[in-house]
């Protein structure tokens, strides 16, 4: 549909709500119940094991199946996902980047499947990969091999699924690990160019065709509660988009230039403590992206109010679904023009933005691009201080949030009466019942088409022929996630990236109270005869790591001697690390929900290893009563969002090593 004239109302965006949990039959279930109430698009979540690019029975998904999103394996389960729901008429956003060409390929066989025009398919693939070294930890492959991914898929789509966004330029992240307005903007902008400069430079598209490329990237953004201040943003993005694709790659055709963008506004910004006022925060954030006819997103997916507690029903993602709703048929917004154009409040903030992320883009194009700028550790370690920064704020009482660190008495909650079951709660006989399925699928199938596909993979994969053909082949025949990213590592190899945490700084930090634990900490360790040391361990496959680096920066900073090894660890390897290191007290940092299957697994290793005595303490999304489970399993200490004083926490992990070591 075109965009509409000025005097036009315009049309509202799609609205979407990120779902997908169990099974891709139980999710196939909760998207038709979704599309029947009105959302327009559907928005995929895949559990870690799919984005990570492993089969349901491999070590590391242990816990993780169908806990934050739905676990798809083949062809077959892809099928499932979309029964009864004609892709030739949906648009379909898939939140996936390393094994993106992989999902896609199945999505296209499945359309293929159901007599839908491949050339008529619409949707989004997310296939941003840098900002996953820098937030998210979804990587699988070094940037190099990932870039060419995106690449061969931004080239084959232009092609074959010209209605196709094949990336989704993703700043949301960034603003959750700590961006400022403006590194969210320079940054995304960054990743922008190494994609555009890649695809130029591959010449698998032609010159004139270029236009068409630029055409189809679209962004997907953050939306905080400073909503002025995003609204700005989204200007100063609307700006650069227009001033880069013009005089960086000559694009001529104002369309083809258009900031098109989706938003999923901040979830991490929602609170575990007084939840109900995460209902305002989350319609703010909403203006902040809609309120801007020259800037308003294309497509909105709202969380839910009890996300910081744990998965939403389907009753709180309809409410979610009903605030965008509300917005789009009962108010006026659609009816008028831009209502800022012309206002110098608001062009002076943009000029700021646009002003401080021009500055940054240059600092990273003179590294050598995002690329350059991930492997050398700059950008994360940029993002890792913002968030120290921002932190402090909040806990020196600078920047508030509100039931947190002010106005913190409250009522009790009638949306929490039910306690437990005010979330939607994954039963674990999902994660044998995706191993039996996968197990009953490999028999099935014919031996010889795979390891034919597969061999085609391996050999395409070490010359410069585009993968997407081949990868379609490995759909078809019937190969598995974790098969087709298993024959990518053995020619790409995998990749770790910098945790940033060693270069980060955390300024203004140096007050009475974190003196105060530092002088317990070294006295501690002057009781017990050595410097004090902390394991700090991401394990599973959850890659949100922010946390786990504001503990490890806020360790290091009140005198503890921090390993920290980064993400995506086997319990073994945590066990190993803590035993090799000699160290104090592990300090576990999960939120995908795989906690009581993954903690447990630490404390009994160390008690085979004979370091029982090292405590454990976990931090996370955990509920009351998975946490009691977590306590009487040995864990010593469990923190929750609501524990958001990192100084007091640091100050109670000494308390527990004095306990253990029986100082007074």
């Amino acid at each position: 549909m075109p965009y509409p004239a000025d005097r036009e109302r315009d049309r509202p965006w799609v609205m979407r709500t990120y779902a997908g949990h169990s099974s891709a039959a139980a999710s196939n279930a909760l998207y038709r119940r979704n599309l029947a109430k009105g959302q327009t698009g559907l928005s995929v979540a895949f559990d870690l094991p799919t984005q990570t690019g492993y089969d349901p029975d491999h070590e590391l998904a242990k816990g993780e199946v169908g806990k934050v999103g739905v676990p798809i394996s083949h062809i077959g389960d892809m099928r499932q996902l979309f029964d009864q729901i004609p892709l030739a008429d949906a648009n379909t956003s898939m939140t996936i980047n390393a094994t993106a060409m992989w999902l896609l390929a199945l999505y296209v066989s499945v359309a293929e499947e159901q007599g839908a025009s491949v050339s008529a398919l619409s949707g989004t693939t997310q296939n941003d990969i840098i900002k996953e070294y820098l937030s998210r930890g979804t990587y699988v492959f070094p940037p190099g091999p990932s870039l060419r991914l995106i690449t061969d898929m931004v080239a084959w789509t232009v092609s074959n699924v010209p209605k196709w966004n094949p990336i989704n330029i993703c700043s949301y992240h960034l603003q959750e690990v700590g961006a400022t307005p403006a590194q969210e903007v320079a940054y995304a902008m960054c990743t922008a160019i190494a994609v555009l400069d890649s695809v130029r430079d591959s010449g698998q598209v032609p010159q004139e065709k270029f236009g068409d490329v630029v055409a189809r990237i679209s962004f997907f953004v953050n939306a905080g509660v400073r909503f002025i201040e995003e609204m700005c943003k989204m200007r100063a993005f609307t700006r650069l988009w227009d001033e880069i694709t013009l005089e960086r790659y000559g694009v001529q055709d104002p369309k083809h230039r258009r900031f098109r963008y989706g938003v999923q506004v901040n979830s991490l910004g929602l609170t575990e403590a007084q939840p109900e006022n995460n209902v305002q925060r989350i319609v703010l954030e909403m203006l902040a992206v809609s309120l801007s006819r020259d800037a308003r997103a294309r497509a909105i997916q709202l969380p839910a109010w009890n996300e910081a507690l744990g998965l939403p029903r389907p009753w709180d993602q309809q409410w979610a679904l009903r605030m965008q709703q509300v917005l789009a048929y009962e108010t006026d917004l659609l009816e008028y023009e831009d209502i800022f154009a012309g206002s110098h409040v608001i062009e002076s903030k943009v000029d700021e933005i646009v002003r401080g992320a021009r500055e940054e883009i240059d600092r990273v194009q003179a590294m050598g691009g995002a690329v350059a700028a991930v492997e050398s550790g700059y950008m994360k370690s940029q993002l890792v201080s913002s968030l120290a920064e921002r932190r402090r704020r909040i806990e020196a009482g600078e920047e508030i949030i509100v039931g947190v660190n002010k106005f913190e008495t409250t009522e009790p909650s009638p949306l929490q009466a039910e306690g437990a079951s005010a979330i939607e709660t994954i039963d674990p006989i999902v994660e044998l019942h995706a191993v039996e399925a996968l197990a009953e699928w490999r028999s099935s199938r014919s031996s010889a088409a795979v390891s034919s596909a597969l061999d085609a993979l391996r050999a395409a994969a070490k010359t410069d022929e585009n993968l997407m053909n081949v990868t379609l082949e490995c759909a078809r025949a019937g190969v598995t996630t974790g098969e087709w990213a298993a024959a990518l590592r053995e020619t790409f190899g995998e990749y770790r990236a910098p945790t940033g945490v060693s270069a980060a700084s955390a300024s203004g930090e140096a007050g009475s109270e974190i003196a105060r634990v530092r002088d317990r900490v070294r006295s501690t360790g002057e009781e017990v005869g050595e410097r004090l040391r902390m394991l700090v361990g991401k394990p599973g496959l959850d890659g949100h790591s922010n946390g786990a680096e504001q503990v490890a920066v806020r360790a290091r900073d009140v005198g503890f001697e921090v390993v920290y090894q980064g993400i995506r660890l086997t319990p073994a390897q945590i066990v190993a690390a803590a035993v090799q290191e000699d160290v104090h007290v592990v300090g576990l940092s999960i939120l995908s929900g795989s906690h009581l299957e993954v903690v447990p697994a630490v404390v009994e290793g160390l008690r085979e290893a004979g370091a029982g005595d090292i405590p454990v303490i976990v931090g996370g999304i955990i509920p009351p009563d998975d946490a009691e489970k977590l306590i009487s399993r040995g864990v010593a200490r469990v923190f929750t969002p609501k524990d958001y004083e990192l100084t007091q926490i640091m100050d109670e992990i000494v308390t527990v090593i004095r306990q253990q070591h029986k100082l007074s």
